[in-house]
């Protein structure tokens, strides 16, 4: 999704900016540009990097306020016309804005004395807001009235010349707002000034932001609200790099310790308990007759994983949508159905919709999210944090894990309430999942065998990915990895559903990667394995078997029961991460790809 950053204050305005965007480049982009106000507007912008961007900017600037924005094209394709910011026809109104304007013909159609340039739904916000000021109003009446006309969900920032105020809006596209002695700051994300403040304020949908140098005011509802400012738990070093080639593998690499945060403090193995701070009493969860999961690409997999975990330790039928597919029908008593959201950003746009579609229908709802303050914790009546700190790779690694095992947490603690689950079983699963960081760590002890693996493979016609129950989502969000990265033909199967279709694609040129483990079925599967080497495919296998001798290659995974399909998921992140790196991908910004997908 495009990213957005503002800044007003004392401080120097356009190297702050285009840092900012350059925090925000994970988030997948195609264009950038810049709006500088010192009195008058200078609007810089290009198709191409933020380097490229920089290039065509002055070295300095007297500028007190600024507004940046990397552009993921949608209307119109990348050009330095498309770019943000736009402007008014005069040049003294600019805007970013990241979502989608759905009326924009409509409204252009009542415009048509101004000047369109651009192929693009933003630019009508400029000139809408333009058309208010000449008709007398103040900067704030008129971006008021602009926002009252926009349907769609968008998220923006204004500059004005004459005015060194900066004024967002925001509608179901996030903004957050960063406090600093120094000035006042604006982002999609944190990343983009966490360097400079660690203190926010996550604006919600309606509200209309006023920044100046020493503070900022935000209407809602045409009423001036205090604004709740909390503390950013982490530090600007942990949104960097830290000597790793990649953002991906340094977040691979971190999973040990994200599990460790996730786990921390929730889990009494002697008691086998759970404590998740929710307020879900015993007689609700006993009362429950379903659970739907709703989310979208690599949740989607975590919620699989946890769909399987809440069937057999909860004894509760679950089930998963994706969000985009997701709708209610009689056939079900919202009452007794809990939703549970799986959002790593908490603003994916058709996760959202899902939720506040179930609310709609009297049910109740619990958000999983990475993301404090997010969008998804306000629709939600309750939500559970996965605590696994920034990620900014765009294919999803450590929150995946993260989710699982707090979903895991989450599935332990419903059986618990339900008494499904006898004290010692959720004792041993609990001390199994406490296993999980060291068995992850020895994964990734032998990342050098895995790289190698992968370097050999790397120029297959395409991948099958294959695992049964517990295994299956792993295989599933294995083929994505691959996908999104490296960008090679990969699939997901059920092992048994080879015979049923896919064996017809399976060749000598098509390694088959399988999971064998505990919680996946692998005495099964093993036939599954004989089927494809006769067809002469190599098969690559993660198993927790001490000697599999069917595989061409095994990797070890640790016996930590139940959660041996998710140990045995880093390996396929590896694998993935090295045969893209063998091909030269931009890992961590895969093409056509966005981080947080904030429209539907």
């Amino acid at each position: 999704m495009c990213g957005i950053i503002g800044y007003i204050g004392t401080g120097d305005v356009l190297g702050i900016v285009q840092q900012g965007l350059q925090n925000l480049e994970y988030r997948g982009y195609d264009s950038a540009g810049i709006a500088l106000n010192n009195g008058s507007l200078s609007v810089y912008k290009r198709e191409g990097d933020v380097e490229t961007l920089r290039s065509a900017c002055p070295t300095d600037s007297t500028a007190t306020s600024a507004i940046g924005h990397t552009r993921w094209s949608t209307h119109g394709p990348p050009t330095d016309v498309n770019a943000h910011p736009h402007t008014s026809c005069d040049g003294d109104v600019a805007v970013v804005h990241n979502g989608i304007i759905e009326n924009y013909e409509t409204l252009q159609a009542e415009l048509s004395t101004h000047t369109f340039r651009s192929d693009t739904d933003t630019e009508v916000i400029p000139h809408l807001i333009e058309a208010r000021l000449a008709a007398g109003e103040s900067p704030l009446q008129a971006i008021e009235s602009t926002t009252e006309q926009l349907a769609g969900s968008f998220a923006f920032v204004v500059t004005i010349a004459g005015d060194e105020r900066l004024f967002a809006v925001r509608k179901d596209s996030p903004l957050v707002v960063g406090h600093s002695e120094d000035g006042q700051y604006l982002g999609s994300d944190v990343p983009a000034f966490v360097e400079h403040t660690k203190t926010v304020s996550y604006l919600e949908d309606g509200d209309i932001a006023v920044l100046s140098p020493n503070k900022v005011e935000v209407y809602r509802n045409g009423r001036l609200i205090d604004l709740e400012r909390t503390t950013v738990d982490w530090e600007a070093s942990a949104a960097e790099k830290g000597g790793y080639e990649h953002y991906m593998r340094k977040e691979i690499h971190e999973q040990p310790t994200a599990l460790r945060q996730t786990i921390s403090g929730r889990i009494d193995t002697e008691a086998g308990s759970v404590d998740l701070e929710l307020d879900l009493d015993a007689s609700y969860l006993q009362s429950l007759e379903a659970i739907q999961i709703v989310a979208c690409g690599t949740s989607y997999y975590a919620g699989e994983y946890a769909a399987r975990l809440l069937e057999s330790l909860a004894e509760i039928q679950t089930t998963v949508t994706v969000a985009s597919e997701y709708t209610t029908t009689g056939s079900q008593d919202t009452w007794n159905t809990l939703t549970i959201a799986v959002t790593q950003s908490g603003e994916t746009a058709d996760t959202l919709s899902a939720l506040r579609t179930a609310a709609s229908a009297g049910g109740k709802t619990l958000a999983v999210t990475n993301t404090l303050g997010s969008t998804v914790t306000r629709v939600a009546d309750e939500s559970c944090f996965i605590r696994a700190g920034p990620e900014i790779g765009v294919a999803a690694t450590k929150t995946f894990v993260s989710q699982v095992a707090t979903l895991a947490l989450l599935s332990v603690y419903i059986a618990r309430q339900r008494e499904t689950l006898t004290p010692g079983k959720a004792t041993s699963h609990l001390e199994a999942l406490r296993s999980v960081p060291g068995a992850i760590q020895q994964v990734l002890d032998a990342e050098a065998r895995i790289t190698a693996v992968a370097e050999e493979y790397a120029e297959s016609d395409a991948f099958f990915f294959i695992g049964r129950h517990l295994g299956y989502p792993v295989s599933l969000e294995g083929a994505l990895k691959l996908k999104e990265i490296s960008y090679d033909h990969a699939e997901g199967f059920p092992a048994g559903e080879l015979k049923h279709g896919p064996l017809a694609l399976v060749t000598e040129n098509t390694p088959v990667l399988a999971v064998l483990t505990d919680g996946a079925q692998p005495e099964k599967t093993h036939n599954n394995i004989k089927e494809v080497q006769a067809r002469g495919a190599p098969v690559i296998g993660c198993s927790s078997l001490n000697d599999d001798r069917l595989l061409d290659e095994q990797f070890a995974v640790p016996d930590v029961g139940l959660f041996e399909p998710l140990v045995a998921n880093v390996y396929w992140q590896l694998f993935a991460y090295h045969v893209a790196a063998s091909k030269g991908r931009p890992i961590d910004k895969p093409r056509n790809l966005a981080k947080s997908v904030t429209v539907e």
